[in-house]
């Protein structure tokens, strides 16, 4: 194998770089470790000055450790819970969150949430340790992780919001969103950025008010009053949130969400859904029907395993739907997953 068109322009150093991306025994990845090298030592000679040399080395230590924190746990489904610090003990909203990581619990998810005070606490208290994963920020005015996932393996201290939001969007399944702040609303409105734009795949998100509050209902209607009224987001995006003040049906819709659909993946201009049952033809022409907008060219339809999912090993047992997307449409593509999940026997009793 070759470094091909991304190279550090000396010969000497790329025939290094090729030596060493072997010597790593990662055959099937050569491409992706020769062109980190190969970024390494273009740094370096560009003259990059040592502040942004320490973001880059900061972030990808980081990302590196998380990687390796959640590899054991590949298999299982990820909750996230956002929220405010700042929300004490036995106040409504850390009630409800608590209870829905108990919920999530219940059904053997693993919750992951920051590793602060508030929300977050109540979070980690009600999935409990085993079942938790703390992603902490480092901040001068929070001392150290909370009770419920301090000394955990499976706590991780980030100094950058970015590479902390990396791994949330990464590794999470779905999002319960309670009452919080700025950081809050960040995480609330860039997580819907990126699956509005196909940044990171469709996942459940619930805005969970505690019973009586009206937190997310008054951000519902500023949505619809200020963005769809004005034409700034289409109405099928709040189809990318549900909201509840349960916690257990909050815990329910974020499960449901994989009663039929189990992942997706491009293959060449085709979107591919990966399922967790087969549709007859009589589904497969209602959803073509319903949801002949999505398309570029052609149908909705069944298809086997693609050379490229089975030589990746990518769910190769799995049924399929495969159809031309569009690429930008993804709230009505949740639409889609919604009326396949409706269609499918409850599981989840």
């Amino acid at each position: 194998m070759s470094l091909r068109n991304y190279r550090t322009g000396d010969d000497g150093i790329d025939a290094a770089i090729e030596d060493l991306a072997r010597s790593t025994g990662r055959s099937g990845d050569l491409d992706m470790i020769t062109e980190m090298l190969v970024t390494t030592v273009r740094l370096a000679r560009e003259k990059v000055g040592r502040g942004d040399l320490k973001l880059v080395n900061n972030a990808l230590k980081e990302l590196r450790h998380a990687f390796s924190v959640f590899e054991p746990y590949r298999a299982v489904r990820k909750a996230t819970v956002f929220g405010s610090a700042r929300i004490a003990e036995g106040d409504p909203a850390y009630v409800a969150a608590r209870d829905f990581g108990a919920a999530m619990a219940a059904h053997d998810w693993m919750v992951m949430t920051g590793a602060g005070p508030g929300i977050m606490a109540a979070g980690l208290e009600g999935a409990g340790r085993d079942h938790s994963f703390g992603i902490n920020i480092q901040l001068p005015f929070e001392s150290e992780a909370n009770e419920f996932i301090l000394d955990d393996p499976k706590l991780l201290n980030f100094k950058y919001f970015f590479t902390r939001k990396v791994t949330f969007m990464s590794e999470s399944h779905g999002y319960a969103l309670l009452p919080g702040g700025f950081g809050t609303m960040d995480e609330a409105f860039e997580l819907l950025t990126l699956m509005q734009t196909g940044k990171t795949p469709l996942t459940p998100v619930v805005l969970l008010d505690p019973p009586g509050d009206t937190y997310w209902s008054h951000w519902t209607e500023f949505i619809q009053t200020e963005l769809v009224a004005r034409n700034l987001v289409s109405p099928h995006d709040l189809s990318l949130v549900h909201a509840t003040d349960n916690p257990d049906a909050a815990a329910e819709h974020v499960r449901n969400f994989y009663r039929t659909y189990h992942s997706m993946r491009y293959v060449g201009h085709h979107l591919v859904l990966r399922l967790e049952r087969q549709v007859d033809d009589a589904e497969v022409a209602t959803l073509d029907a319903e949801f002949g907008d999505l398309l570029v060219d052609g149908h909705i339809q069944r298809c086997d395993i693609t050379p490229a999912e089975l030589r990746d090993d990518d769910e190769v047992e799995r049924p399929r739907l495969r159809f031309h997307f569009d690429r930008r449409s993804h709230a009505r593509l949740r639409q889609l997953i919604d009326v396949l999940n409706d269609a499918a026997p409850d599981t989840n009793s």
